[in-house]
């Protein structure tokens, strides 16, 4: 086993990463890397699907060495092509996301990067209700006006509005509903979820 150093921002991501009691930094790290990893394989542009906007570069040899290679913004763009909807995951930086101290304030935070990648499709998220409730609105009235004690906030940088008063299980479904919507795949769509 090998020791490494890490920035504190750094180690606070690896942890908010736990999906069960008990779980290492070593299986956390190792979980998100094999996603990383399997799109990365999977991918004609992995530059555009890593949070970190870095490209991974993997060896096929049994002891794989795994190099990490800045990309710029510029060039990740190039490689996207500037006709197709951006990922989510170019906007949203680990520290940014820290920075973020409540599950409303990253809630709100992702629905915006999620809006920013998908500027044509992101008024869809109006068609996702509750049974009883609307989620999205145009406005604050028109939440309001749609149930009681809804607490809508407007999502920053759009025209549009959520309400916020469920609870984190709730807002983690309502992520998913709008990735699955946005077009992501069922691994895109659980590290958007677990952003939360």
């Amino acid at each position: 086993m090998k020791t490494i150093e890490i920035d504190d921002d750094l180690y606070q991501f690896i942890a908010s990463q736990t999906q069960q009691i008990g779980e290492s930094a070593s299986d956390i790290l190792r979980r998100l890397l094999i996603v990383s990893l399997t799109e990365a394989k999977t991918s004609a542009i992995p530059a555009t699907k890593e949070l970190t906007k870095r490209a991974v570069q993997v060896s096929t040899e049994p002891e794989a060495q795994v190099t990490v290679v800045p990309v710029s913004k510029g060039t990740a763009e190039k490689a996207a092509g500037s006709d197709k909807s951006g990922s989510v995951f170019d906007f949203i930086s680990p520290q940014d996301l820290s920075a973020e101290q409540s599950v409303v304030g990253r809630f709100l935070f992702i629905l915006s990067a999620l809006s920013r990648a998908h500027r044509g499709d992101f008024a869809q998220v109006l068609e996702i209700k509750g049974r009883n409730r609307l989620y999205f609105g145009q406005s604050e009235a028109c939440l309001l006006e749609a149930g009681s004690s809804t607490n809508p906030k407007p999502i920053p940088n759009t025209d549009f509005w959520v309400i916020t008063n469920s609870n984190t299980t709730r807002k983690k479904m309502m992520l998913t509903e709008v990735a699955t919507k946005l077009g992501y795949n069922a691994a895109e769509v659980e590290r958007i979820r677990d952003l939360l």
